[in-house]
This record gives C-alpha cells, sequence and structure tokens, in this order.
C-alpha cells in the first residue's frame, strides 16, 4: 500500500475476538462495523458451544484506520451486548501461509476427561507439533473431538498416542490431511463380534449341543494360541450330522452390532465401497450382506451331504491370510489403493489386514490386536467408525 507522497506505508495486522451469547446478527453486525474500511479478511473462525459464541477474525489494515475501528467495535459491542476485544500491530505479512503436511487426529471415549486431552496435547508438542484446531464432531453415542495438528510425523505420532490411549482408556486414531482424506475408501469388515454381536460357530454347536467345546476352541483361535484353519476345522468336525437346515434357523439368531446399519448406510451414501471377510460361513453371512445392500464378501462353506453337515469344509479358507488376499483384490476391483482402506476386526485372524490396510481399526478387540492396530473402538458402536474417517455425527444424521 502506497501513501499520497508514494512512499510505501506498512499494513496492520489486526486481530478481534468477539465473545458473548450468540444471537442472530452478530456477524452481519460486526462485518457490517468493519466494511467502510480499506480492511482485508485473512482469516475467521466461529465457534458456538451451549449458546456461547467465539468469533475470530484477522484483517489487513491502514494504520491510520485502526483508532476509528477500535471505536467502531466498541460501539457494536455495545449494541450487541457482547464483548469485542482488538489487538493491531504492524506487519508485513499479506497472506496467511497455509499449513502443509497437517494430521487429523481423533479422540472417541464415552466420558472424556481432562487428563485425556491434557496427556494427548503433552504428546503432540513432544513430537514437534501443533494444534491448529479442535472441534467436537459427535457427542453421541460417544464423545468425538478432532484436532487439527501440524508439524508432527505420521508415524511417529501414531505410535505415541497409541500408547496415550491405551494408558487413559481412550480411542485414538491420527491420518493424514490433504484431498486423499476424503477419497473413496474401502471398507473391510470382519462378521463375527463385529458386524454382528454373535460367533456364528457357537450359535450352530449350541444346536449340536457342543456350545461350550467349540467356544473354547474359538477363544484360543482368536487369542492367537491356535492356528486358525486347524482350530477351524476341529470346531467344524464337531458340527457333523447336523442337518442342513440349521443354517437357515441361526439367521433369525443373528442381532446386528449397534450402528451396524448406520454406518453401511453412511459409507453407501458416501459412495464408499464395503466388503465382508469372514472366518464363518457364506450360506448364514450372505443373506445378511444381501439386507445390507453390501456388495462383496468371503467366507467359509461347510460341506453338506444328503441334507446333512459332513463336519468338514469345502473350497479355500478364509484365514487371516485369506482375508488380507480378500482386502487386496476388492481394492484391486474398485481401483483403490491400500492406503485408501480401512479393516475392522476384532480377533487374531483379521491381523493379517489390518496390516496392511491403510487403517487398521481394531473393534472391541483382544489386546493382541488392539497393539497391531492404527486404532481402536472400545466403545460398542460400530458407526464410530466414521468418526475416524472424519465424518462427524452430523453428516451422518443428514446421510
Amino acid at each position: 500500500m502506497e501513501s499520497k507522497n508514494g512512499v510505501s506505508e506498512q499494513q496492520f495486522t489486526g486481530l478481534i475476538l468477539v465473545s458473548g451469547v450468540d444471537s442472530p446478527g452478530i456477524t452481519e453486525a460486526l462485518f457490517e462495523a468493519l466494511s467502510p474500511f480499506a480492511v482485508t479478511i485473512l482469516d475467521i473462525q466461529q465457534v458456538v458451544i451451549r449458546g456461547r459464541l467465539i468469533l475470530t477474525v484477522l484483517i489487513s489494515l491502514s494504520p491510520a484506520h485502526a483508532k476509528s475501528i477500535e471505536e467502531d467495535l466498541e460501539e457494536c459491542a455495545t449494541k450487541l451486548g457482547v464483548d469485542i476485544a482488538t489487538a493491531f500491530e504492524s506487519s508485513d505479512q499479506k497472506t496467511i501461509a497455509p499449513k502443509k503436511s497437517l494430521l487429523h487426529v481423533v479422540v472417541l471415549s464415552q466420558s472424556l476427561k481432562p487428563a485425556a486431552i491434557n496427556a494427548i496435547a503433552a504428546v503432540i508438542s513432544e513430537d514437534g507439533g501443533n494444534i491448529e484446531r479442535i472441534n467436537r464432531t459427535a457427542s453421541y453415542p460417544v464423545t468425538a473431538i478432532e484436532l487439527t495438528v501440524s508439524g508432527a510425523d505420521l508415524a511417529t505420532l501414531r505410535s505415541a498416542l497409541a500408547t496415550t490411549g491405551s494408558e487413559l482408556g481412550v480411542d485414538i486414531a491420527v491420518s493424514p490431511g490433504g484431498l486423499m482424506r476424503f477419497a473413496t475408501k474401502l471398507v473391510v469388515m470382519d462378521v463375527d463380534s463385529t458386524l454382528i454381536q454373535q460367533e456364528v460357530i457357537e450359535l450352530l454347536g449350541a444346536k449340536a449341543g457342543v456350545q461350550s467345546e467349540i467356544a473354547k476352541i474359538t477363544e484360543s483361535a482368536m487369542r492367537g494360541e491356535l492356528d486358525f484353519e486347524a482350530s477351524l476345522r476341529a470346531r467344524v468336525a464337531l458340527l457333523k450330522g447336523l442337518p442342513s437346515s440349521v443354517l437357515v434357523d441361526v439367521q433369525s439368531e443373528i442381532t446386528l452390532t449397534p450402528g451396524a446399519r448406520t454406518l453401511v448406510r453412511t459409507l453407501k451414501k458416501l459412495g464408499h465401497h464395503i466388503a465382508l471377510v469372514s472366518g464363518g460361513f457364506e450360506p448364514v453371512i450372505a443373506p445378511l450382506a444381501n439386507e445390507l445392500g453390501i456388495d462383496h464378501m468371503r467366507a467359509n462353506n461347510l460341506e453338506i451331504a444328503d441334507g446333512k453337515l459332513t463336519g468338514e469344509l469345502v473350497g479355500p479358507v478364509i484365514d487371516r491370510a485369506g482375508k488380507a488376499t480378500a482386502l487386496r483384490d476388492f481394492a484391486a476391483e474398485h481401483n483403490v489403493d491400500l492406503d485408501q482402506t480401512i479393516a475392522i476386526g476384532d480377533g487374531a485372524n483379521d491381523l493379517d489386514m489390518i496390516a496392511i490396510a491403510g487403517m487398521g481399526i481394531a473393534f472391541n478387540a483382544k489386546p493382541a490386536v488392539k497393539a497391531a492396530a492404527d486404532s481402536s473402538v472400545s466403545a460398542p458402536y460400530l458407526d464410530s467408525v466414521l468418526y475416524l474417517m472424519g465424518i462427524s455425527r452430523e453428516e451422518v444424521e443428514e446421510a
């Protein structure tokens, strides 16, 4: 900016902070007061919490106008019944430099405590990061808070916050920012104890009177103490002689995990791809996938002869390696890069797909799975995954 004699005049930068009880017309009145002056808006942030407004505006202005602007803003504050604080200082900065390599840290908790935010902020600071913005993305069924962070390393921060989250009992996800955050995703889910609340093979075991024996083998397999294929074949052998009609019977006993329909509906509405991969059985899972409108599924098949289960499997076994292969296959089919895939599971046979996915999520999982995953969900609500993806509750409700 030049003065009348041609000499360059240094600009001022002005920070305006408005706070008080929110009401219609505050933003309009503030900028009406600024409109007569040669002012350029550099940045704006506004938030309303429980009816209380905080509005900050950063402007570039001529030093000659500073006093008049302050006087007009004081008059505006009186009319509106709010507080307006100003801080003007000399500055050569004409634009706000964009922040690069931003990270998004999402914190989930059913009872979020100050100590948790304190510890998370401390870890971010220790990693050289700076919190640029904080906003709430959900208040129910869990509280979800998203922090936008600059200057931190993704791998280092993700590892450090995983430890912090485990110690504090909160779920934390760290993901890169940028345009690719909004790219089409492939979300691959385990079924038993993830999409649904039951273990299908245990439901079948109850029909055969061997539920307790099967449950013991299942627990050992999910903890990684037994090879999955060997344990599956041992459990299936206990079902020998059951009529094949039980596969239809157990379908009525399946209960979706809370939030499962919301998760699937929202992902589909937003154009993401969904797949189910299961160590369970295709005849039981396929009708559920059809009902939810899920196009991709891969699971095991039971051998049937003369209308009865033989106690054997047919076809390839979908174990932990098979689940990872399925994720790769579905991603390739939709031309989705692996770093844009999300894998959700709870047991040891989910570890391989969790490892190769761009974001691996342990859902109410065993300790070994939590330790291997990028993030976890401890609340019994499957739609909490949406918040880890940066989708707000308001957007979920709209979808």
